[in-house]
Parts: structure tokens; sequence; C-alpha cells
């Protein structure tokens, strides 16, 4: 049995059913790299642990993440040749649970933004596009998956609408855009055809008019931290420690929250459009920004001190 071979029928049979397997498919082709380079034609726990233990420093959740896309592959092989051994779930013990997000003020992501642009590339696309497409996500709350793989069809200019066709769980909705964002937008898809001389399929474009990838897009936005300092430099085009691409979309969720509160709207009413704009399948995953930023914590705790101090005086 070629693992290799294995791995591209498993891809393809997956993608047919309806995965999105790039983050699958970037972490199993580097364990089967490695696999090969052991002489190895069998998986096996020995192997994993090895492999884990020559690919980098990484958190247990990662890790833990990574183990469950190798399991699924060996399941898989196992299913084939017996031979194939399948690594113990609890080989990496993790308890999900889910980081503080760091909250961009508006300076810093008027900095990413502005340090994205001047990234540098031979037709000047580098630039445009990630500075679009992080300005996108810190104004709309996208997912980095969801922003990435937006074709042209999908923005919809003219009536300011963002058509997310599968989002987190295979589920579809529309996002619509603030003028402003979609006027952004305009000029970009404007500037981007004058710089390729035609229009790419999909929405974003590298140089070559292809579709920048997930990490392409960690690794500029990665970069463009380093620069304003809010990661420590690294050598070697490391990425290092700090705030992410998906706490824009913390950012986003956070700042809009503060909003009502401030303007004394009712959370609870709103609470619902914004789980809808932001594609999450349960309440409960929107309501958790408020226990998650603690200024938010704190005015919904006086909210609730002012409503009780309302009825006991009644």
């Amino acid at each position: 049995m070629n693992l290799r071979q294995e791995l591209d029928r498993y891809l393809t049979i997956r993608r047919t059913l309806g995965y999105d397997l790039r983050t699958s498919e970037r972490i199993l082709r580097r364990f089967i790299a490695f696999a090969e380079s052991q002489g190895a034609d069998h998986i096996s726990t020995a192997l994993f642990v090895k492999w884990q233990g020559v690919f980098g420093h990484a958190s247990r959740q990662t890790w833990a993440a990574r183990l469950c896309i190798v399991r699924l592959f060996a399941q898989w092989l196992h299913n084939l040749d017996p031979a194939h051994e399948i690594p113990p779930q609890g080989l990496i013990p993790n308890r999900s649970r889910r980081s503080r997000p760091y909250i961009y003020s508006e300076d810093e992501i008027g900095k990413i933004i502005a340090a994205a642009a001047a990234l540098p590339s031979v037709y000047g696309m580098r630039g445009l596009t990630f500075s679009t497409l992080f300005g996108l996500i810190a104004m709309t709350g996208l997912r980095i998956s969801e922003a990435l793989v937006l074709e042209i069809d999908d923005v919809d200019l003219d009536l300011g609408v963002l058509t997310i066709r599968r989002g987190k769980g295979g589920k579809a909705r529309f996002v619509p855009i603030h003028d402003s964002i979609t006027s952004r937008l305009v000029a970009y898809a404007r500037e981007r055809d004058r710089l390729l001389g035609f229009t790419p399929q999909s929405f974003f474009a590298t140089d070559h008019g292809t579709r920048p990838d997930d990490c392409s897009a960690r690794y500029n936005f990665a970069i463009v931290c380093q620069r304003i300092g809010l990661r420590p430099k690294q050598l070697y085009g490391r990425h290092g420690r700090g705030p992410r691409i998906h706490d824009l979309r913390h950012s986003f969720a956070a700042r809009t929250i503060l909003g009502w509160y401030r303007a004394g709207k009712d959370p609870a009413r709103e609470m619902i459009k914004l789980t809808t704009y932001l594609g999450h399948t349960k309440p409960e995953n929107t309501y958790w920004y408020i226990e998650a930023v603690p200024e938010l914590l704190e005015l919904a705790a006086r909210r609730v001190t002012g409503n009780q101090h309302g009825e006991a005086g009644r």
C-alpha cells in the first residue's frame, strides 16, 4: 500500500461528501512525508509520537486537533489493512477550553491594514489583497476560511451582500455589508483586475491570479503583527505567538455587543441577529463573548443589577 496514493484517494472521497479538508490535507501530507522519511509503510502510535517530537512546538490543543485528523485517516487505512494502528484518542489529553480573545483597538486595526498594504510583491497584489482581506474580516467578523473562498459571484457589489456558501458546519448564509465596505471592495476589484490584466475566479487573488491559501494569510498576518509590535520579531520567517487573525472576528463581535450596551439596546433581543450574521450554530457561542471580554461582563452585571433595583423599587 502506498500511503501517498491512499491519502489522495481518501481526500478525494471525503471532498465528494462535502468536507472542507484544506487544514486536514496540509497536516496529513506533512505526516505522510515524515512517515516516508522514516521508511514506514504503516501508521502506528509510535510513528505519530515520533512525528510530534520533530514537528515543532505547539499547544496541547493544537496537537489534539492534529491527532484527531491523523486518527480519521488511520481508521480509513485500518479498514483496508488491519496492520495500520489507530492512535488512541486519549494519547494527547486535552480539555477543550476557549482561550480569552484578544480585542484589537481601532488604532491597532488601522495599523494592521496599513502595514499589510506595505507588504512587497512583484505586481503589488500582496499588499493590496491582504490589506483588504484583513480589513474585511475586521469589519464583518467573517472567518478567515469564509473570506478566502469567496468567488467573484459571491460578492454582490451592487446590493452590498456577501454569499457564504459553506460556513462552519457547511451552512450557507448571506452577509450584508456597509456601504463603506462595499466601496472598499469595489476599489479592490478594480485595482486587482488592472494589475492582473484579467478578472480571476476567486475574489481575493495573488500576483499569479490564484486564490491565497490559509497558510499564506496567516504568515502575512504574523509578519504584519511583528512589524507593528503586536508579536515579538522572529527569525527565519517564524510566526511567533500573539494575537491571531481570528481575533479580528472576536473584536468585531465584542465591539458590536459593546455598541448595544452603550446605545441602551437590549442584548437579548439583538443577540439572535449577531448569531445569524456570524454564522454561529448555537446562540451560546455568541453569548460567550460577554463572559470572555471583561468590559462586556462588567456592563452585563450592571444591567442585571440595575434591573433588579428597578424591580425592587416597584
